[in-house]
């Protein structure tokens, strides 16, 4: 794991570095599907949100995981 990047942190992930954030529930308004296990990750669910850590966040590189997801991501391969 990396250092902290502002409101982001570096950690390893699939394929390199990524910039990861935390979001708590009262912050996640919005539906999206977890890469890891391919399941919702419903409004009110705390989750994080990583991207490459040479890209900026932008929408296209960014994907909400379940906290688990993400811990488990050395473990086993994204569900799609």
């Amino acid at each position: 794991m990396g250092g902290a990047t502002g409101w982001a942190r570096t950690e390893d992930g699939p394929g390199g570095d990524y910039l990861v954030r935390n979001v708590p529930g009262s912050q996640a308004t919005k539906t999206y599907r977890c890469p890891g296990c391919d399941h919702e990750i419903q409004p009110g669910i705390s989750h994080v949100v990583a991207w490459p850590a040479e890209e900026y966040g932008s929408s296209e590189q960014r994907r909400h995981w379940h906290t688990g997801c993400w811990n488990g991501r050395h473990t086993r391969r994204p569900a799609r």
